[in-house]
């Protein structure tokens, strides 16, 4: 059968080759009428098993026995984004060497330990995180220091720090109603606004579920595929504009690889 795989692979065209490809199990499915619909079939973001995969983690690094964490995997190397490496870099340089960042879902600090070599050197650094209760309550326990900090919502957290850019590192999607979110960050004028590591469609959108592979954790989560273009236009109206975008990896949707692209994308304010 693998001598005929290949074969069919030399000779024939895309389409069917991808016939032969074994669907996975894993990554993101449906398109589902609405929230409530998705949450009903899936285990939750909320779940336990991914509190305590992600606190355990991020402990590591914190203790120096893991160089990095994301999504709840420790690495013994830095897993660090270089675009909002970059875009981090840039915002700090256009305000003498003072940086200060509103990371929403930034879980334990995932970004934060990734990136910090990069910009410890600054004059001033500040890095409010929000997320949900049981993370903002035990990053506040046992992570927040003079530099780091954690919220419980995008009010509070603008409320006591004042940022020049906000960073969803793969987070948007998660949010039941990611426009009306949007609305609230472009009223607030950031310098600049960053998504990492963010799953787009091409022409259309959908309401999925996202089913996390065991190695990293049993779960499962609604998890919106936004359409690029109504992304990017939605950002030109609001006064900002493009000054960074890469494609960081493919996704699969219903069990058939490479539908979905991973971006990265940094918008500016005019």
């Amino acid at each position: 059968m693998n001598k005929i795989k290949q074969i069919i692979k030399n000779i024939a065209p895309l389409i069917v080759v991808e016939l032969f490809k074994k669907p996975t199990r894993y990554g993101f499915f449906g398109d589902y009428i609405d929230w409530k619909d998705a949450v009903n079939n899936s285990s939750g973001y909320d779940s336990p098993v991914i509190f305590d995969k992600v606190k355990n983690s991020a402990m590591k690094v914190k203790q120096g026995l893991a160089a990095s964490e994301r999504d709840g995997v420790a690495f013994d190397t830095k897993q660090s984004s270089w675009p909002v490496v970059a875009m981090l870099l840039l915002s700090s340089s256009l305000n003498d060497n003072h940086l200060n960042v509103l990371d929403f879902g930034g879980s334990l600090g995932s970004s934060y330990f990734q990136n910090i070599e990069f910009i410890k050197h600054l004059k001033e650094l500040h890095w409010a995180i929000v997320e949900q209760n049981n993370i903002y309550e035990y990053g506040k326990q046992n992570f927040e220091d003079g530099k780091l900090s954690f919220y419980k919502s995008l009010e509070d957290a603008l409320n006591k720090t004042k940022p020049q850019v906000i960073l969803f590192g793969s987070s948007i999607q998660y949010i039941e109603k990611p426009y009306e979110l949007l609305e609230k960050v472009a009223r607030n004028d950031f310098e600049m606004i960053a998504f990492d590591r963010t799953p787009f469609f091409n022409g259309k959108e959908a309401l999925t579920v996202q089913k996390v592979p065991p190695r990293i954790y049993d779960a499962s989560y609604p998890a919106w595929i936004l359409d690029i273009d109504k992304f990017k236009e939605f950002f030109k109206k609001n006064g900002y504009d493009i000054v960074a975008e890469f494609e960081q990896g493919k996704m699969p949707y219903n069990g058939k690889e490479g539908l979905i692209v991973l971006k990265h994308l940094t918008f500016k304010k005019k």
